[in-house]
């Protein structure tokens, strides 16, 4: 996905949403120090395959998955995709994957625990680009459900 790419999808269902370029590229310590954020305000997207499916999940950028949560709440263990694959189905490369734009429908699931803030920032669809919006917000641009899939802090 190219950054032209994402800004048009922003400007037709979020024009008020604005890509910020880093200097460096998108990781939870950089952005939280650059952006003064918790890390976990850092949505992290992680590219599941659960059965045959292939899934998003949206966490806290400090949370780790529970393998025992993501089976009661997916239907089955989640495994990471290998990067190669997980940037081929969303049309992202890794470090810059968002639900944001993807290139074809894939169903998106948030955590709970992003709730807790009022804001987030997710990638940007680059490795270089990032996004703060209301993680609200964000779950209903991209038709999330809401989950509970992480370890409990």
């Amino acid at each position: 996905m190219t950054p032209e790419a994402m800004r048009k999808y922003l400007a037709e269902y979020a024009p008020d949403l604005k890509i910020v370029e880093l200097g460096e590229a998108h990781t939870t310590d950089y952005i939280s120090r650059a952006w003064n954020v918790l890390p976990a305000q850092v949505a992290k997207t992680l590219t599941l395959r659960v059965a045959d499916d292939a899934v998003i999940v949206v966490t806290c950028g400090d949370s780790r998955l529970d393998n025992r949560k993501v089976k009661e709440a997916l239907g089955g263990k989640g495994r990471m995709l290998p990067g190669p694959e997980a940037s081929a189905i969303t049309g992202h490369p890794v470090g810059g994957i968002t639900p944001l734009c993807l290139a074809a429908p894939l169903p998106v699931y948030f955590d709970i625990q992003l709730k807790r803030f009022d804001e987030v920032v997710t990638a940007a669809g680059s490795t270089h680009a990032a996004i703060r919006i209301p993680p609200e917000r964000f779950a209903e641009l991209v038709q999330a459900k809401w989950v509970d899939v992480c370890k409990d802090q």
